[in-house]
């Protein structure tokens, strides 16, 4: 048992970003829509670990985690900040987050899944680039018919930034400690992998 866990890849360091990328790329799934627990990636270990209980009534819309070697570091904040006008911003920290959007029920997270960015929400927490790409399912039935943001029907992105201005913040906080700062399709997507795959390198080196 000991060498089996040694011999698995680390969801973060040991996985590719794929071979397609940017246009698919691989997504590491934390955290499903039946979660009533926020899991994350233990960035030390590679395990799945409990981040917080879901206090609140905002659980995932869809299939939530993170694609291997990204890493939100300057390039990626640059990008913001270009956008913006915003100054002295700085990435999270963190691989760079992603939703996929599919049809199909996904049981649990801690799997690997293929999926094609279609543009994300640039979202700035508590002074943080903490950019949200979106994506569908590769081969999906219902959303692979979508190919950039602006094809999504408008409740389905109202449904997202709703997520995610509002799952951190409690019932009795007047401001939220996320605003979605901008939105973008599929090119800027694609920059923004391409950043974070650098930001990665630049982190890890070769």
């Amino acid at each position: 048992m000991q060498e089996y866990r040694k011999n698995l890849a680390h969801p973060w360091h040991g996985v590719s970003t794929g071979e397609e990328s940017p246009e698919a790329v691989n997504v590491y799934i934390e955290l499903v829509p039946r979660d009533g627990i926020k899991y994350e990636l233990d960035k030390r270990s590679g395990l799945l670990k409990v981040d917080r209980p879901q206090r609140f009534s905002s659980y995932s819309p869809a299939p939530y985690g993170m694609i291997p070697r990204t890493y939100c570091g300057e390039r990626v904040a640059e990008i913001m900040a270009s956008a913006t006008g915003l100054t002295e911003l700085e990435g999270d920290g963190d691989p760079l987050d992603i939703i996929v959007l599919t049809e199909k029920i996904v049981p649990h997270g801690d799997i690997l899944m293929t999926a094609r960015p279609i543009g994300g929400l640039g979202l700035l927490d508590r002074g943080e680039a903490d950019d949200k790409l979106i994506a569908v399912l590769k081969d999906d039935a219902v959303y692979g018919q979508y190919d950039c943001l602006s094809d999504l029907p408008e409740d389905i992105l109202t449904r997202l930034k709703h997520y995610f201005l509002s799952y951190k913040t409690g019932p009795d906080e007047d401001e939220p400690k996320c605003k979605v700062k901008t939105v973008y399709g599929r090119e800027q997507s694609h920059e923004l992998i391409e950043a974070a795959c650098r930001d990665y390198e630049d982190l890890i080196g070769d």
